[in-house]
């Protein structure tokens, strides 16, 4: 007899510290709801930058096309890729997926009051040419094009060859 009541005894004990344990660390529904409304998230509004002058990055890489729009200074004005555009996997890749985000880019830039843009190029990717095209058929004024594709002299080692 002694041996069952130690058994059972046991077993109410360790029942005992994970009940107290379980009602301490894990809240109620309720009150992780009651936190999150009193709690009210501030969100400022974006203001209008009236910026003239600027400068489009595009980076045109194998598997996507990335705009941002910048200030002369290089602060950010509006930023597009393909995937924000709504492409995905490999159509993001293409000439016309670039057109769009080029286009989409600049005339949220353009809504910030910029009209004179300076076009720097990175990357070996399809939607070069395209990317500016874009730009040009939503009407901001283009005044110089650079390619600033970052070419080692015999640096590091590339990666391994691709093979199709």
């Amino acid at each position: 007899e002694d041996a069952p009541t130690k058994k059972e005894s046991e077993s109410d004990a360790k029942d005992e510290p994970e009940a107290e344990s379980e009602s301490s660390a894990a809240p109620t529904a309720a009150e992780l709801l009651a936190d999150d409304l009193g709690e009210a998230k501030v969100i400022k509004a974006k203001k209008s930058k009236n910026v003239v002058n600027g400068i489009v990055h595009i980076q045109a890489t194998f598997n996507n096309t990335l705009v941002t729009i910048t200030d002369m200074q290089g602060n950010p004005i509006s930023w597009y890729s393909g995937g924000r555009a709504g492409f995905k996997g490999s159509r993001k890749s293409t000439s016309y997926a670039a057109t769009q985000v080029a286009q989409r880019a600049a005339r949220e830039a353009m809504a910030h009051g910029l009209k004179q843009v300076e076009v720097r190029i990175k990357g070996p990717g399809s939607g070069r040419e395209s990317a500016i095209r874009g730009l040009q058929a939503v009407g901001l004024d283009i005044t110089t094009i650079k390619d600033v594709t970052p070419v080692p002299h015999n640096g590091c080692r590339p990666k391994k060859r691709r093979r199709v």
